[in-house]
This record gives structure tokens, sequence and C-alpha cells, in this order.
């Protein structure tokens, strides 16, 4: 492990469990294990192994993180995959939302498995209440917000990697977050978890908005790997 491995995994990013052997038949890219937390890939098929892969929140990280990803593994397909803000209304939490390659290859089962064709933006900050997402959706015509996929996928085409963007919905259009994280983050796009607790200390009425918001993001976590193992499935056999 060099000296960049080693930065990559102190801060939290890089392969989850053991970095397979290239090359890997898909990268599993997630921003946080919390996205992550209940995806659990098959063994590797006729397409190589599957690695799952932490990119760390926004576009730096994700860029940094992806480039090397790519360098180590050598993927034949790239999956951007985590929770996505709804723009449009009429999007509930909890569905999975795509957009890929036509060389992908992975459209017809996405649909099968319950996944809806959209549009995404990949914003700079995190979309924090119904006004902003509104404001959003008129704006950009995007379905979902996230913060990585964008950077992900501009890469995999620089080397010529099949890739799509799958995300849940974890929040809809028409709900605030109960707290300004945007706030909460580090200079390099971590949740400083001493300003979240002293968030929550200053607002305790905030606290049971804040166990829905929990509770929503394990369920939506939960769908989405339900998901991402169907697709896995019908492609590695």
């Amino acid at each position: 492990m060099n000296h960049i491995d080693r930065a990559i995994f102190h801060a939290g990013r890089g392969p989850v469990g053991k970095l397979a052997e290239p090359p890997v038949g898909f990268l599993v890219c997630f921003a946080v294990k919390e996205e992550a937390k209940y995806f659990m890939p098959l063994p590797g098929g006729r397409h190589g192994p599957v690695q799952t892969w932490i990119t760390g929140i926004g576009r730096r990280n994700a860029e940094e993180s992806i480039r090397r990803a790519v360098d180590l593994v050598k993927p034949g397909r790239v999956l951007t995959c985590g929770f996505a803000g709804g723009l449009n209304p009429g999007l509930k939490c909890g569905q999975v939302v795509y957009d890929c390659d036509l060389d992908v290859g992975l459209a017809g089962n996405l649909e099968e498995a319950g996944a809806l064709a959209g549009r995404f933006h990949c914003a700079s900050r995190v979309a924090t209440t119904a006004t902003e997402k509104g404001a959003m959706w008129k704006s950009t015509g995007a379905d979902a917000v996230e913060m990585e996929s964008s950077v992900i996928r501009t890469i995999c085409r620089e080397h010529g990697i099949p890739s799509a963007t799958i995300r849940v919905i974890s929040d809809s259009a028409q709900q605030d977050l109960p707290l300004d994280f945007n706030a909460l983050m580090t200079g390099d796009e971590r949740v400083d978890y001493f300003k979240l607790l002293r968030s929550v200390l200053a607002s305790p009425a905030k606290i049971p908005r804040l166990i829905e918001l929990q509770r929503q993001t394990v369920t939506a976590a939960q769908r989405l790997a339900q998901v991402l193992v169907e697709l896995l499935r019908r492609n590695c056999r």
C-alpha cells in the first residue's frame, strides 16, 4: 500500500472488504458506507468479480477516488450508486432511479427490478429544503439530485468504461431536511460529527425528524441493495 492508498483509506474511502484481483466485472461505487450497508454483492461470474468502493462525498473526493479505483481494479463496468434527493414531485422515497450508457446493457434488467429511468443533477451542495428542490427541478429538468455521479461517469468515458447511475430517493421533493447538512461538513466534505452533535443538542425538537430521516434512509438503502443484487444476479451468471 503506497502513500496514495494510505491517504484514501485514512479518508474513509476505498474498497469495501478485500480488494479483488483485476480486472473486475463491476465496480459498484457509493459515497458513504451507510449507502452500501445492506449491499452484499454476489461472487463474481462470467464477467469477473464485483468490487464495492466508497468514494467519499462530493465531486472532488469522487474524482480522486474513482481514478484510483479504475487504476487498481480495471473495471469492465462502473455503477455509481447511493442516495439522491427527489426533485420530481412524483418520485416517492424508496424509488430507485437510473440513467445508463447504451452500451452498459443494464436498462432492461433495471426496469424489471422496479427502477425508473430518470435524469440526475449533480450538485455541489446538499439540497435541504422543498423550496430549493423545487427551484432546482424547474431550472434543470432533472428528476433527482446527488453529488458524485457526473464526475464518476465523465472519468469512465475518458477510459472507455460503460457506466450507470443507480440511485434511490432518500428524501422526496416535498420534504425539508431537519438540518442544514452543508453546515456540518468539513473542508474535505466529510460529516463533522461534533458539529452534528452540537446542532442536535441546540435544537432537541428536531430529534424526531432526524429519527424519521434515519428510518427513511435505512429503508432506501435496503431497497437499493435489493435492486443492485437482482441486477448483478442477472448479469453475473
